[in-house]
């Protein structure tokens, strides 16, 4: 496979808050409707100065093809730690999710680690977004109106000519979207796979781990056939972060195909906020985050538009720091969204517009990093080129990831291309970690896991945060306080 090195960014330190980066791919499919996108892997000589701290690195891994254009036949990865250390925790994100959001908790690790470097993977479905007016703002080329129109104001104002074109059309449904509905575990596997063999080709250990969607696709992949030989060979442990896979779950033939058939009408991406834009959640969380990082005590512009759901405001107008803040933490963002909630503090007592008072584990600032797609360098705010949302979830991955079933062989397997079936023969210790979300979910399956395969208790580390942490706390806690650094790095260790 090759590899292409993009942008190389350093933090400043360990004293810094650690951040994470943002942006969409490039777009060649000769669509002229659509806007130009940065080209994928293009590097284009942003170098900060050398410091003290950890590196940060985006490159990309070409992978084999897959359904739809050529030029999604790639893979972005953040990088994070020095390039000369062999051990690698290749990281996968959730539903929904992009390689950012583990950006603050991966430089913690590694500045905690010797000989390790982390790499979070970003997902095919990213190269379907478009940042480039959002860089735009970043580089103070576009005033944070002109942001909001470009990608949410044109919805409500038809003099807005100029603004965000969506895959497949608002709904995500249109022929353009087609080939997104077979972007399902075959797919996200085989595409895995391309950058599991870049990491072993550093000679060292190779461990993946996942978060929520993702512990599912460490489990399948831990568990794939790769031509009668489990992907497991290829790993020298697991990580699943409130996520994986447990046998006894799988659907019947027939609620597969229902999901199937389903899928061939109706959009081929998620829409979590149900209002018939699956791309919105991702949008929201970008132009909120990036307002956030880049004018954090400005009025929030969102907070004044319809377009904006009522329960996703404050009762006063708010800062853009507070209007992101009050929209997730657990106390006031609404239901529907405890994918992304985090403990992060409440609206300040006074001020107009209101400010934030960060008085729980996350701090807001951290939180809008992990999802706006910038970090802190040393000549400012400056992005990776990968936000921390997919704004486009391809539907059929959720769907095969019922299969998995622990890797164990089911009938619907058959029907969805799922190849999860050695997951009898597993042989490597097994991390995993629950919050509240979990339910009792993540650790019982990890214990299965090891059980069918005979794996001893003294290979499992389970760590259990269901009494005190939300389902995305674990990245968004600041460094002295998180549990996921302070028991996964020991695990390392004793790997690598």
């Amino acid at each position: 496979m090759v590899r292409t090195t993009g942008r190389r960014l350093m933090t400043v330190g360990a004293a810094l808050v650690l951040v994470a980066g943002a942006c969409g791919g490039d777009d060649d499919s000769g669509d002229d409707d659509r806007p130009a996108q940065p080209p994928v892997g293009d590097d284009d000589g942003a170098t900060g100065a050398e410091t003290s701290g950890p590196e940060v690195r985006v490159e990309t891994v070409e992978v084999a093809a897959g359904p739809g254009p050529a030029e999604y036949n790639r893979v972005r990865v953040i990088e994070h730690g020095p390039a000369e250390a062999e051990n690698v925790l290749v990281l996968v994100p959730g539903t929904s999710a992009g390689a950012a959001y583990f950006t603050p908790v991966a430089l913690d690790m590694v500045d905690a680690l010797d000989g390790w470097q982390v790499w979070a993977v970003d997902r095919r479905e990213n190269l379907l977004e478009d940042h480039s007016t959002l860089e735009d703002r970043v580089a103070g080329d576009a005033t944070t109106q002109e942001t909001f129109d470009y990608y949410l104001g044109w919805l409500g104002d038809d003099s807005i000519t100029e603004h965000f074109e969506p895959i497949g059309g608002p709904g995500g449904d249109e022929a353009s979207a087609d080939f997104a509905r077979d972007w399902g575990m075959a797919v996200a596997i085989e595409d895995l796979h391309a950058v599991i063999e870049e990491a072993a080709r550093l000679g060292g250990q190779v461990v993946l781990g996942g978060h929520s969607l993702g512990g599912s696709i460490t489990v399948a992949y831990a568990t794939w056939d790769f031509d009668g030989r489990a992907g497991a060979e290829d790993l020298a442990g697991i990580a699943l972060i409130d996520g994986g896979s447990g046998a006894g779950q799988a659907p019947t033939v027939d609620e597969a195909q229902a999901e199937l058939t389903e899928l061939e009408t109706g959009s081929a991406f998620n829409d979590i906020v149900g209002l018939g834009l699956p791309w919105a959640a991702g949008v929201f969380n970008a132009l909120g985050a990036t307002a956030t990082v880049v004018e954090p005590d400005a009025p929030s512009i969102g907070y004044a538009s319809p377009l904006i759901p009522q329960n996703l405001k404050p009762p006063v107008t708010p800062t853009n720091a507070a209007q992101y803040g009050y929209a997730l933490d657990t106390d006031t963002s609404p239901d529907g969204l405890e994918l992304v909630q985090m403990h992060m503090g409440r609206l300040a007592d006074s001020g107009d517009p209101r400010g934030w008072v960060d008085d729980e584990l996350v701090p807001v600032e951290r939180a809008a990093r992990m999802f706006s797609g910038l970090v802190e360098g040393t000549d400012g705010d400056e992005s990776l080129g990968i936000d921390g949302t997919a704004w486009y979830h391809p539907r059929r991955l959720s769907i095969d990831s019922a299969a998995v079933n622990g890797g164990i062989e089911n009938l619907a397997q058959e029907l969805l291309g799922v190849r999860a079936i050695h997951g009898t023969e597993l042989d490597l210790p097994i991390y995993a970690l629950e919050t509240t979300f979990g339910a009792g979910r993540v650790l019982n399956g990890a214990r299965l896991l090891a059980q069918q395969s005979g794996i001893p208790d003294r290979e499992l580390t389970l760590v259990d945060e269901s009494d005190r942490l939300t389902h995305t706390d674990p990245m968004g806690v600041e460094t002295a306080q998180n549990p996921l650094v302070e028991t996964m790095v020991p695990y390392l260790r004793t790997i690598g």
